[in-house]
């Protein structure tokens, strides 16, 4: 596929062709008092054949006119390296009423950006002279080597191979969500069940998966905490509980409104540093604007969970990269092979007409039409095929269909590979083979979830968690926390196993004497997947009976002067087991085997 863009070979052409078409004429007579230099009337060339695809600047032009040519050429090559740094590096342009009106005309480019921009025009010439040039130019918006624009981003939401990555990874991480616990004793459980309805209240799952799917699609998000009575330029002043006296002020008990999800596309930065890269503001906006209103960042918390190079920064509008663009290359390639196996499954199979073909031609062509059109019109499983069966013959050709389903499944496969999803998640499509399973897969997807919920999650779950707890009491109680809830879960059998494998140890500790019956009943009756979850603590259980009977000597869970039963001092002093090892007062004896 040749490429649209003007070549060199192009440029000398027309420069060559326009020199050739003009002819001689005389100088033009200065339109002012001060006279110019007449030009020389120029010799006319014969103009070339239009067949003739070489040029040979020396024979027909001075030197001082190659250079001029050569020059032109550069110009050119220069001015498309300038286009293309530009739509690779130039600060994102927001929707009309983002920013204030007459925003971008008071404050100008930012030295930064500036640099930047220059510099990725001479890393662009060099990759020219080395012959990237026209790769660079033409897969740069194909691969996804430069930002798509907020606009193409939400048309590409609309497809069910980009919408399906953001929302599985969102679900995910959102779906069992966290568990709010306090340290030490239980005497904090009020608070703990007040902190839960408060995050009822806010939504904050709902809100958090949410901010996390709009981060996938878009490539940023974020999450508006609203306070009762904060408008105007309140908004821009910070409410962050760990950032100060002034910010905690900010922060009023009761306040707290509601918590909004905001898309990128609705917000765009300016407060920023761009002069020393060691501050913490470095291409960290402090300030943002929402719809032409000043919004400080701890009241509007950013999502960006893939963040691009600080020079990439101002043209992703600092964003980052979104998962539509990155599986974008591996989208396109297997849309294309749907498409190409729909078309060959559509017609794979060809039926062949075989006759005497020089007969025909020398009926005319007419009647070849005739025959042809005869033929087809007849062609179809329910039809008939009418032929001659003297000087014609029938044949079908039929294209091999046995490997599209693996070329098909390969193209799916990469685009699970680029968003780091299973196949059975993404997909639902199961693993084939004797023995084959999806343990090992999900797992692995469990995993990446769990990092991503502490790496990315996590910090903004942290000033909500605080901002909640000071909307209720007025202050963060530092004896409460919370922890992610694992995803992996068992089935029915499973948790039976692990039931019995619990029932089986709290017997041991029981015997032991290191727990008593009472403390086994408090953690059945705490423990949200026993089937016991509503036992009654205050009721008063008499132990068993060694037959299951109530108050004979020696049953129970002890036994004789308070040993746990099965447990007897053996005749060394140490501690035994009275029925395993024998030893105590409960030994038996077996003549052929001795003391049991």
């Amino acid at each position: 596929m040749k490429s649209k863009s003007t070549t060199a070979d192009d440029l000398r052409e027309r420069i060559r062709l326009k020199a050739a078409a003009r002819a001689p004429r005389e100088p033009a007579k200065p339109k002012s008092a001060k006279a110019r230099p007449a030009r020389k009337a120029r010799v006319p060339r014969a103009k070339p054949e239009k067949s003739s695809n070489v040029v040979d600047l020396s024979s027909r032009r001075p030197k001082e006119h190659r250079w001029q040519t050569l020059r032109a050429i550069a110009g050119s090559r220069s001015k498309r390296l300038d286009v293309l740094a530009s739509a690779m590096f130039k600060a994102a342009t927001p929707l009309p009423g983002v920013v204030p009106e007459g925003y971008f005309k008071k404050h100008a480019l930012d030295q930064a950006l500036k640099r930047s921009t220059e510099a990725a025009a001479m890393a662009l010439d060099e990759m020219w002279e080395n012959g990237l040039g026209y790769g660079m130019t033409y897969g740069a918006f194909a691969e996804g080597q430069m930002f798509l624009g907020y606009p193409y981003l939400s048309e590409l939401a609309q497809r069910p191979e980009f919408r399906v990555v953001s929302e599985t990874v969102a679900e995910e991480a959102t779906r069992k969500f966290v568990k709010i616990t306090a340290k030490g004793d239980d005497k904090k459980a009020d608070k703990v069940k007040a902190l839960e309805d408060e995050f009822d209240r806010l939504k904050v799952p709902a809100v958090f998966q949410k901010c996390a799917q709009y981060d996938g699609l878009m490539g940023r998000s974020h999450l508006f905490i609203d306070y009762d009575g904060a408008d105007g330029e309140e908004r821009a002043a910070p409410i962050d509980p760990d950032a100060g006296a002034n910010a905690k002020l900010k922060i009023k008990q009761g306040a707290l409104a509601r918590l909004t999800p905001v898309e990128a596309v609705w917000t765009y930065p300016t407060t920023y540093n761009t002069n020393d890269p060691t501050n913490p503001s470095w291409y960290n906006p402090e300030v943002w604007f929402v719809m032409a209103q000043k919004i400080h960042s701890s009241r509007l918390l950013t999502f960006v969970s893939r963040e691009v190079p600080d020079m990439l920064k101002p043209a992703y509008s600092f964003g980052g990269l979104s998962a539509s663009q990155m599986i974008k290359p591996y989208v396109d390639i297997w849309l294309r092979n749907r498409q190409s196996v729909a078309e060959l499954i559509n017609a794979f199979s060809v039926m062949v007409l075989k006759g005497d073909l020089s007969a025909l031609m020398e009926a005319g062509e007419q009647e070849v039409q005739n025959r042809l059109e005869a033929f087809a019109r007849f062609r179809s499983n329910m039809g008939v095929m009418l032929v001659d069966k003297n000087a014609e013959d029938l044949a079908n050709v039929s294209a091999p269909l046995g490997t599209l389903d693996a070329l098909v499944a390969q193209s799916q496969e990469h685009i699970c590979a680029a968003a780091r999803i299973p196949t059975v998640k993404l997909l639902g499509i199961q693993p084939s083979g004797m023995n084959a399973s999806s343990e090992g897969e999900i797992r692995t997807f469990y995993d990446t979830i769990k990092a991503y919920q502490i790496r990315f999650l996590g910090p903004r779950l942290d000033k909500v968690f605080k901002l909640a707890q000071i909307n209720l009491w007025g202050e963060a109680d530092p004896d409460l926390t919370y922890r992610w809830e694992p995803l992996w879960e068992l089935d029915e059998k499973g948790m039976a196993e692990v039931r019995k494998i619990d029932a089986d140890t709290d017997a041991i500790l029981v015997e032991l004497g290191a727990v008593d019956a009472h403390e086994v009943r408090e953690r059945v009756a705490k423990d949200p997947d026993s089937p016991h979850a509503s036992l009654d603590l205050e009721k008063e259980i008499e132990p068993p009976g060694p037959e299951g009977g109530e108050g004979e000597e020696g049953g129970g869970l002890t036994g004789k002067g308070g040993v746990p039963r099965g447990i007897g001092l053996g005749q060394g002093g140490g501690l035994s087991g009275g029925h395993a090892f024998g030893g105590g007062e409960d030994e038996e004896t077996d003549p052929a085997l001795g003391t049991v």
